[in-house]
């Protein structure tokens, strides 16, 4: 059968309805790719989840599995990279994170792998839902810390598979001043640049390469009904390099006190930190400069601000 339910989509803060069917993937097809290549889930039910990504379609298999699908070729990269490395990263980690059962090839006019994991339970984090910040950010700072200490040997290091996560910030420089150019009257654009130029020039990572999540937002953080952290999913962007641009949660979820106790916590030097600005901040401009509505950019704007304040 093909489920109706529209999923909901909790993109940088604000919240989509997407039909069933988005990049021509739907339950039909996962039914069929399951049928082919894993007969024994065959006859289990196919339902989109209430809140999905924009690099991947994510389906619920049956009570205890998903079934994860990337939308486009620039996303495909991660499922074997996820495939292989996250089973040696689970161990370490203090919450539990996704864990692949089977690796799935591109069939049914379907062009990309895919996989299928294990159910995690929770709900994505929110202030509101969380409630105590302060806790909640010492949770997340835990998870970086025990993500850092994961020997890097042979790890992927940053590149085009972690959309340059990882990497110094100056990939993303001319994306940043067409951003500038485009937002001037609408934020301090002098002061954005001045903080940009800042990470820019700041001393890259000067440690052996770390492991870095690459996307650590409230999307990607789940939490039982007392707030409480409970898993760390999507490590599609992944990889060993500069942990700095794990951060920038530090900007879009946590502030003044909470902010403190998670610099505090996760333990990395100003350098660092100017670097985790810069990334804050580049994903913000980017995000504002093509906004088409105000919620979008109200939510943007805030993170800018927030960036501006928090620089020396």
């Amino acid at each position: 059968m093909r489920c109706r339910r529209l999923p909901r989509v909790c993109r940088l803060g604000f919240v989509v309805d997407i039909p069933d069917g988005r990049a021509g993937i739907d339950a039909g097809l996962v039914q069929r790719l399951l049928a082919r290549q894993f007969p024994r889930w065959a006859g289990l039910p196919v339902t989109p989840v209430e809140v999905d990504g924009w690099d991947n379609r994510t389906y619920r298999l049956g009570d205890d599995m998903t079934v994860r699908l990337p939308t486009a070729e620039g996303y495909a990269p991660a499922v074997e990279k996820e495939h292989r490395w996250l089973p040696v990263l689970a161990p370490s980690m203090p919450v539990p994170v996704p864990v692949p059962l089977a690796l799935g090839a591109p069939g049914e006019g379907y062009p990309f792998p895919w996989s299928v994991r294990r159910w995690l339970d929770g709900r994505t984090a929110s202030p509101e839902r969380v409630g105590d910040l302060v806790a909640f950010a010492l949770s997340v700072a835990d998870f970086i810390r025990a993500l850092r200490r994961v020997d890097a040997d042979g790890g992927p290091a940053a590149g085009a598979h972690s959309f340059y996560r990882g990497a110094p910030p100056g990939h993303y420089d001319d994306g940043t001043r067409h951003a500038l150019a485009v937002l001037e009257g609408r934020v301090d654009v002098a002061r954005a640049a001045a903080v940009w130029e800042d990470a820019l020039r700041a001393p890259a990572w000067s440690g052996p390469p770390v492991w870095f999540h690459g996307d650590i937002a409230h999307g990607n953080l789940l939490v039982d009904d007392s707030g409480k952290l409970t898993a760390v999913i999507d490590f599609g962007t992944s990889g060993v390099g500069d942990p700095a641009c794990d951060l920038v949660i530090a900007y879009t979820m946590f502030s003044g006190e909470s902010r403190e106790a998670f610099r505090e916590a996760v333990g990395l030097d100003d350098a660092t930190w100017t670097r985790a600005r810069g990334w804050a901040l580049w994903k913000a401009l980017i995000t504002l400069a093509g906004a088409t509505g105000p919620e979008r950019s109200d939510v943007q704007r805030h993170v800018v601000e927030e960036v501006l304040e928090d620089a020396p």
